[in-house]
Order: structure tokens, then sequence, then C-alpha cells
């Protein structure tokens, strides 16, 4: 899949920047780590940090368990 150079120039893509696939609404979505990981820090911003770690950590097996299959 070739993404343009203006989109990851405006994005920060670099060569061998992971991107994750997800699909939302009939749309292939492409997110950094960084990315996924800001939004859900966001979302999860008024959650005690205790419980925030424990989802965060969750989500992160989840996305290593997508990237091993």
């Amino acid at each position: 899949m070739v993404i343009p150079a203006e989109v990851r120039k405006e994005l920060g893509i670099e060569v061998g920047t992971e991107l994750i696939a997800t699909i939302e609404n009939d749309r292939l979505v492409l997110e950094t780590r960084a990315a996924i990981l800001a939004r859900l820090q966001s979302q999860f911003s008024q959650v005690p940090e205790s419980m925030a770690n424990e989802l965060l950590a969750e989500r992160k097996s989840e996305v290593e368990r997508e990237l091993c299959n």
C-alpha cells in the first residue's frame, strides 16, 4: 500500500513507522502506536490512574496479539 508523500509528511510517518490497521464503519483506518496511545489516554483521562494503566496494558496486549496474527 502506498501512502502519498504529502500525507506521510503531514502525519509524521517515516520509513519503518508501524501502522495499526482497523476497520471502523466500513472504513480502513491506519494509525501509529503513538496516535492510538494518545487517543486512549484522552478517552481515559478521567479514570483513576491505576485503572487507566491496567486498561492501557490490556489494549497493548491486544494490539501485539493482532500484529502477531
